[in-house]
């Protein structure tokens, strides 16, 4: 691993998993108690299930990128970040497969409790995502490293210096037409 500078996206992502995980815990136990209210104990796990894995899917990507992010610096970052981040998306599609097959026909499912969790979850995930992502101030070229010292502000040494002494490109009071 390298020891170089984190990259900018770094805590833009860790603010976003922050916020993703207090509002999980919120979502659900919102999703729990309608859930509850309106169908029971099976629409208490409902909401529960249906917050779990829209916040699940959510922190996916994020924790992909911030896995990816650690060989920053290295020869192989572009290649090792594209991997892992598409890997997290083929973990998320597959998952979805499975939790779709399993949950299909149990009985203790409330599918519409389930279905309004679960987009809530999705909502609230892209809401917080774009609060973090509008907060925070990012350079528009990130990971730059931009020169300390204009080279205008540099004054000429001696051999750049013309024969008379003056500079070419001192204004002497004549116009250059």
């Amino acid at each position: 691993m390298s020891s170089a500078s984190p990259v900018t996206s770094t805590p833009v992502l860790r603010t976003a998993l922050i916020a993703s995980g207090i509002a999980a815990v919120v979502l659900a136990i919102v999703a729990g108690i309608i859930g509850g209210v309106l169908k029971g104990a099976p629409g208490v796990w409902s909401g529960l299930i249906g917050a779990l894995i829209a916040v699940l899917f959510g922190a996916i990507t994020a924790a992909s990128i911030l896995i990816a992010n650690r060989w920053f610096g290295q020869e192989l970052y572009v290649q090792l970040f594209f991997a892992i981040v598409m890997g997290g998306w083929f973990l998320k599609l597959g998952l979805f497969f499975v939790l779709i097959l399993v949950l299909r026909g149990q009985p203790w499912l409330e599918p519409v409790v389930f279905f309004w969790a679960l987009l809530a979850g999705v909502l609230v995930s892209l809401a917080i995502d774009a609060a973090v992502f509008l907060k925070m101030r990012l350079p528009v070229v990130s990971d730059a490293s931009l020169p300390t010292v204009a080279p205008e502000d540099v004054a000429p040494s001696a051999g750049e210096r013309s024969a008379s002494g003056q500079d070419h490109d001192a204004d002497s009071g004549n116009s250059h037409v």
